[in-house]
């Protein structure tokens, strides 16, 4: 049993933040819980882009109750002006005691000044509690912030033998049902969902969010060189959720406009013939996409990898063998290299079981061994 103390009151406002993510755009999701006399008398947590952050929401539950109370947040306060007035105002005008941040915000326009103020006006500060969790909780907030490129977790499902469909093409299903209701978990938290041509010219799916409540549909992008995406494509369709496709200068002309007709966002990423990976990141990063979940093939997976645009891996294993030689596609196809030792590891590995399946989780590591 957890013994109550800072670290019981910070999961607490983990557990609040963590619900609202995927809902807050290119914010971060923070939590706040009130505590005074052993009491919990106020929580909150950021909802919406442009409208009130945790503290508010906890600091108008508690009312009266929040002077002299601890106030346990898992993002430091701000202390600027941006949609909302700063955070780090209102607890001090309330009275707040003491304030208890998971970690600091990365955002220069914060990056300590929230908790200086905070001691500035004889508030108590204590910081670091929870702190890797609370980091991991925004780990695409964190990139945006700093880089103004997206978050990128590339999700994939392979056989045991590492192929992601038969020679003949075939990939349903590779996966068991609990790992596709957790695939749509993370379209729901995820800002946009990025596929090749080919994923949609195979499969005509909607890339939308399907769960067994309302959830929320991710922007839809689609990497095609040649503008190859039918009109009459479901995602095209449907209205469901926005449509980018990422193209290069190089496209028919026709064909863009019979696109843009229909309502598709076509945005240039070099002059061709390709789409060039690092100038689309940036693109999407211009348009305030701070987390993208790549469910591409083969192909596309590899060229994001090889380039050091993936952040982060989740990888499905299921117990079957396909075989079926080079026909049959792998998850990352790129050129490769040539010593083991240069292959390209993940970090933080956690795995998790869905159903039959093996779920992996991880960050790559780009830095080449030393020999």
């Amino acid at each position: 049993m957890e013994l109550i103390n800072d670290e019981f009151y910070m999961r607490l406002a983990l557990q609040l933040a963590a619900a609202a993510q995927g809902q807050t755009d290119i914010n971060p999701a923070v939590g706040c819980v009130l505590v005074k006399d052993g009491r919990i008398v106020g929580t909150g947590a950021h909802l919406k882009r442009g409208e009130a952050h945790a503290e508010v929401h906890a600091l108008n539950m508690a009312g009266a109750e929040a002077k002299g109370a601890t106030a346990y947040v898992t993002l430091e306060p701000c202390s600027h002006h941006g949609r909302t007035p700063p955070c780090s105002d209102r607890l001090i005008r309330e009275g707040v005691r003491r304030v208890v941040a998971a970690c600091t915000d990365p955002n220069p326009l914060v990056a300590g000044r929230g908790l200086k103020r905070l001691r500035e006006h004889g508030v108590e500060v204590t910081a670091g509690i929870l702190e890797r969790e609370a980091l991991r909780l925004n780990e695409a907030f964190n990139k945006y912030i700093l880089t103004r490129r997206p978050f990128v977790t590339v999700k994939t499902a392979s056989t045991l033998d590492g192929r992601i469909a038969a020679k003949t093409g075939d990939s349903k299903w590779i996966s068991g049902e609990a790992s596709r209701a957790f695939v749509h978990t993370l379209r729901h938290r995820h800002q946009a969902i990025m596929v090749g041509i080919g994923t949609v010219l195979a499969d005509d799916s909607a890339l939308t969010t399907r769960l067994p409540v309302p959830g929320r549909n991710p922007i839809r992008v689609v990497v095609d060189s040649a503008l190859r995406l039918p009109i009459d494509a479901r995602l095209v369709r449907d209205g469901e959720a926005p449509v980018i496709v990422l193209t290069t200068a190089a496209a028919p002309a026709d064909r863009r406009e019979a696109l843009k007709a229909r309502g598709v966002t076509v945005i240039d990423c070099g002059p061709g013939p390709r789409v060039d990976l690092e100038a689309a990141m940036d693109r999407l990063g211009e348009l305030e996409i701070a987390s993208v979940l790549l469910e591409g093939g083969g192909r596309l997976n590899g060229a994001m990898l090889e380039r050091g645009l993936v952040d982060k891996v989740v990888l499905f294993l299921a117990p079957k063998i396909i075989g079926g030689g080079p026909q049959a596609p792998a998850s990352f196809e790129f050129a490769g290299f040539d010593r083991m030792a240069e292959a390209i590891r993940l970090n933080d590995v956690q795995i998790e079981r869905f159903g039959d399946d093996l779920c992996l989780m991880g960050y790559p590591k780009y830095e080449q061994e030393a020999e």
